[in-house]
């Protein structure tokens, strides 16, 4: 017996999404009026209180009025000026500033480099540069051995420093969105990384062998490229939970891709994918599967029937209007544009997905366009 088909368009659940999140809001609303207007609520007030000046030491007596709690003092610090509460709110200042002593953060079309000042602040933890014209990394990239985090999306970088190796505690990579062609074997080094983001760099074919040492490997992200196959180097991260290399020109999936025994999503939409192997039965943690339904002629029957609580999604791709233009780089800024809506979208239909038990696991083809 053939498993069930359920087609629905985009607009359709675009529209269903959206009355859920206006009739989440009301209710939520409402609720909170009640709340307001409840004799539960003042007394929950009241005990906030209670327990407030308790933690802070404060006699409660200071806050009565003919007897009862006075709810309409919200905040004790404005009551007194305990040396105690002054000490606390500098001692969370400092924290607060000691912790962000270690963040490096600069976005703005208008850098072009990286500020000089930069390479003095060796002790720094996280870079996060967004959306500037910044085409360079600079190879004293080295010198930042406390680097945990490398934040580098939608900027115009052309290539990575083979210098990037020398970042042993770095934990998160992202460099989504640039002009990456290829990636340094030297990043195979970085031990401990354990989330990948190379989406949207448009002309990357192929990953470097090396990369088969990042065994922390938990999330790889390649979506928007011009691969033609998975990397052998992805099939050897035995960490991986998360790949998503939709949008690319995969034409078959390797019959071994089931040695990602650990992996849980798993992202093929948009690419030219006629048949899915048997393999993916195998693999006891795929919990979601998303492919492009429009190409594929050979599906395993036990896919689609799954027991095991895989949710198998097909995205009917519709054709997407060709934007004419001269000029080439117009065309693709426009294709990342595109790309970046896409990829909002999909996550948030995923976090759906998720969030209701009730989802059938049975094959649901959606129908995804955009124009720009």
């Amino acid at each position: 017996m053939g498993h069930q088909v359920i087609i629905f368009d985009f607009s359709v659940i675009r529209g269903l999404w959206e009355t859920r999140v206006k009739k989440s809001k009301e209710r939520q609303r409402k609720e909170k009026e009640r709340l307001e207007q409840s004799a539960l609520e003042k007394i929950k007030q009241e005990w906030n209180l209670i327990l407030e000046c308790r933690k802070k030491g404060i006699p409660q007596s200071k806050y009565l009025k003919n007897g009862f709690v006075d709810i309409s003092e919200k905040n004790l610090d404005t009551r007194g000026n305990k040396p105690q509460l002054k000490k606390n709110h500098a001692l969370s200042d400092g924290v607060n500033k000691e912790q962000n002593k270690f963040i490096f953060q600069l976005s703005g079309e208008q850098w072009t480099e990286l500020p000089d000042s930069l390479k003095e602040q060796t002790y720094l933890k996280e870079w996060h540069v967004y959306n500037t014209l910044i085409q360079t990394i600079p190879a004293y990239l080295a010198l930042f051995q406390d680097l945990r985090v490398l934040e580098l999306s939608k900027n115009q970088i052309n290539h990575l420093p083979a210098e990037i190796g020398c970042l042993k505690n770095l934990k998160v990579l992202n460099v989504s969105f640039n002009n990456l062609k290829s990636v340094p074997p030297e990043l195979g080094d970085c031990e401990n990384l354990e989330k990948l983001d190379l989406s949207g760099n448009m002309e990357i074919t192929e990953l470097p062998f090396e990369l088969s040492n990042l065994k922390q490997l938990t999330f790889v992200d390649v979506s928007a490229n011009k691969f033609h196959s998975i990397p052998i180097c992805v099939l050897r991260m035995s960490s991986l939970q998360w790949l998503d290399i939709s949008s690319n020109s995969l034409k078959d999936l390797p019959e071994d891709i089931d040695r990602l025994d650990e992996l849980q999503t798993l992202l093929l939409q948009k690419n030219k994918l006629t048949y899915l192997p048997r393999a993916l039965v195998n693999m006891p943690k795929l919990s979601l599967l998303v492919v492009s339904g429009d190409d594929l002629v050979e599906i395993p029957t036990a896919i689609c029937e799954s027991t095991t609580g895989l949710k198998f999604v097909s995205l009917k791709d519709s054709p997407v209007e060709t934007i004419v233009c001269e000029d080439t780089e117009e065309i693709i800024e426009n294709e990342r544009e595109r790309e970046q809506v896409e990829k909002e979208f999909m996550k948030a239909y995923i976090e759906d997905l998720r969030e209701r038990e009730s989802t059938p696991s049975y094959t649901t083809k959606v129908m995804l366009s955009l124009q720009l």
